[in-house]
Order: C-alpha cells, then structure tokens, then sequence
C-alpha cells in the first residue's frame, strides 16, 4: 500500500526486509529511548523463526513514511505494527474489555498492536526524525487502522516521546508499574546493600548464603562467549520453565539461533552450577553505548533444572546487580510485575501504554474506567514508596 500525503509519501509493508535495516537502525539510535528489542534484527527474529507470525496469532505491517527529496527519498518514521487475534505476550492486560466486546456481539479482534512481540520493555516504538513526522505516523496509523475496520489501536511500554505524540491525538493513555534498579555508583555489591534498611539487608544476605551453602556458583558470559552448550542450555531453561507452568513456550529455537548468529553483543548468560553439572540459566539482555559497552540491562528469561532454595533471587537479581556494578551499568530493569522485586532493591516506576478504540460508547466507557485504574496506580505507586527497601534519609 502507498499514499500520498502533504509533506510524505506512506508506505505500509508486510516483511521488514522492505527497510535496509542500517536505515531501520540509524533512525532507531536517534529516538528518546531506544532499546535492543526494536532493532531490526531482533524484530526479523521474531518473524521469521515463527515466533511471531501469523499462525501464531501476529501478522505484521510495517508502517513507513519517505520524504522526497533530491538525493532520493528518506525514511521519516516507521513503526512494526501486528494485526494480533488475541491478547497474549503483551503484558498489558486487556481481557476484560474483549470480553465486553464479545458479550455485546462486537469483534474485538483482530486488533493493532505497536511494540517488539513478548517484550515488556519500555522504549520508543513510533521511530521518527522529528515531532511533526511522529504525529504524521501516529495519523497514518490511525487512518490505516479504520480503513482495515480494525476496532482498536495499542501502543504498549511507550516512550516519553511516543506519550507525548499519542496525548496530542487524543489517545487514552493506560499505565502500570515495573521495578528497577539504578545505580547509584556504588563500588561494589555490599556497598550497595549499605544503602538498604536493615529488615532487606539481613533478608538478602540470607539468601544468598543459602544458595552459596547448597554448593551452587555461577559463570557470566556475554553473548560472544556463549558456547553451542551454553545456547542449548539456555533453550532447555527457557523451555522447561514455560512447560512447568502449562503454557508452550513462545519463542521457538531459530529465534535463539538468530540471537547468537547476529546479535550476541546484546546477551548475557548466568548460568548456575553445583560441581561440573549447570543446573540454570538467567538471560540478560543488554543496550550498548556509542562505545558497545553495556549501559541498560534487562531481565529477560530464567529457568532451572534442579530446584535450590532462593535460585531465582541469586540468578534474576542479585548476579544481575552485582554484574552491573562491577560493570557500571546504569539500570537494569526486572521485567514486567511482580512486588517480590522490591525486596530485592529494584525500585518501582510507572509505565505508559496509549490506546485508540474505534466504538464510541467503548471508547468512552474504557476512559472512565482508565480514570479510576490511573488513580490506582497513583495510589498503589505511594503505598509502595512508603515501603522503599532504601534506608530512611535523616533531614
């Protein structure tokens, strides 16, 4: 599909492969908040490993708009877009209003959905050159998404850039809590709990002595490093953790192979040992300054073999942490939910998503109930302020 606008010529694409990913990229690298997981070898993963495709309920769109110009046309804004036929992998939760949908004989699916499939990561996803070709996307998204009689449009995880343009259009914007950790140039792993109360301090050394004590060490690797055992044992983690809770894994293994052939710089590996027998991974994203070192890391995927009381803890959180400090990370984000989080120091922050629903009565009932959702999370975001892990500052 092409058309015309004033000031860009609008182009909707059905592979990605349609954009050189060096173009893809390069107006990635300039957005507000640009993540590993919108890059455009991360999103052909996704496609083309079956992971996310249509038969797995995601067809993607991409959405693109070209300038004109002497030297040829550039690439102004472009954003993936999914024609999803559910609500999983999204981890914003919408259930409830496609069960309204149903119940008063209206279709809620398929529906169009703007961020890196099961990826609840908070980053730019309408890439664009400047404001104005950001609204520009943001219209064309809009007038495309009527034009297929598609009922609704969710912009998940958004930027503060992205929020900003969405506002403007009039979106209903959602929001939710994750935990992070940020750090604040500690020296090292007990310079860091020094900053926590006593109650966390004590919990978390408890912790990790009961990992230390059943005879389990672990091994970093970055993604470079990672052996053919070390991906195998990573698929098998990641597999059997899904299993163990009645679900079929996501992510199939072409996508992990693609990982490791084209973007290994962005991975690192906890993997759990006792004696010579690995017994679980923790899977830890990475961004990379101008200089390919890390300086955002994310909590991905953990699994386990054997079962060691606090595992989780020592490989999700505090392997992480203590990574980062040694490595003067700045943040390293633990992913989507989950108050046990805070215990362990990673600190709550709201999150936004934006969403356009074409039913009027819909569209208005969804905002009332935003309304009082939005003042919840205001309320829930100071009551778990109110019990930070940090120590209490004297004035």
């Amino acid at each position: 599909m092409q058309e015309v606008s004033l000031n860009y010529v609008i182009q909707v694409f059905d592979d990605l492969d349609a954009i050189d990913a060096h173009v893809w990229d390069e107006l990635l690298s300039r957005q507000d908040a640009p993540t590993p997981f919108m890059r455009h070898t991360y999103l052909s993963a996704m496609q083309r490993s079956g992971s996310a495709s249509p038969e797995t309920g995601w067809t993607l769109r991409i959405m693109s708009l070209w300038q004109p110009g002497p030297q040829g046309k550039t690439l102004a804004a472009a954003c993936p877009v999914y024609l999803k036929t559910h609500s999983r992998g999204e981890y914003v939760f919408d259930f409830a209003w496609a069960d309204a949908y149903e119940r008063h004989g209206l279709a809620y699916y398929p529906k169009a959905l703007v961020a890196p499939p099961f990826t609840p990561v908070p980053g730019s996803r309408l890439l664009a050159s400047s404001p104005e070709a950001r609204q520009a996307l943001l219209a064309a998204l809009r007038q495309w998404c009527e034009v297929q009689a598609l009922p609704s449009l969710h912009i998940l995880f958004a930027s503060p850039d992205d929020l900003h343009a969405c506002q403007q259009a009039g979106m209903l914007e959602r929001s939710q809590v994750q935990f992070h950790w940020q750090n604040q140039g500690w020296r090292n792993f007990d310079h860091f709990l020094s900053s926590l109360n006593q109650e966390k301090r004590k919990k978390i050394r408890q912790e990790r002595r009961k990992v230390q004590e059943a005879g389990v060490t672990f091994r970093a690797v970055r993604g470079p490093e990672m052996s053919a055992e070390d991906w195998a044992l990573l698929m098998r983690c990641y597999q059997q953790t899904y299993w163990e809770h009645g679900n079929p894994p996501y992510l199939r293994p072409a996508f992990f192979e693609a990982m490791q052939r084209d973007m290994p710089e962005n991975w690192l590996l906890f993997v759990a040992e006792h004696g010579t027998q690995a017994i679980g991974i923790s899977l830890i994203g990475l961004k990379l300054d101008a200089h390919q070192q890390p300086e955002v890391a994310y909590g991905r995927y953990w699994g386990a073999l054997a079962r060691v009381d606090c595992l989780h803890f020592e490989a999700c959180y505090y392997q992480p942490i203590e990574w980062c400090i040694a490595h003067q990370v700045q943040r390293f984000e633990g992913g989507a939910q989950g108050e046990h989080k805070m215990a362990r120091a990673l600190l709550p922050i709201p999150t936004h998503s934006a969403h356009w629903l074409a039913h009027p009565g819909f569209s208005e009932a969804v905002e009332r109930f935003l309304e009082r959702e939005n003042q919840g999370i205001t309320n829930y975001m100071d009551e778990l302020q109110a019990h930070s892990p940090l120590k209490k500052q004297v004035l």
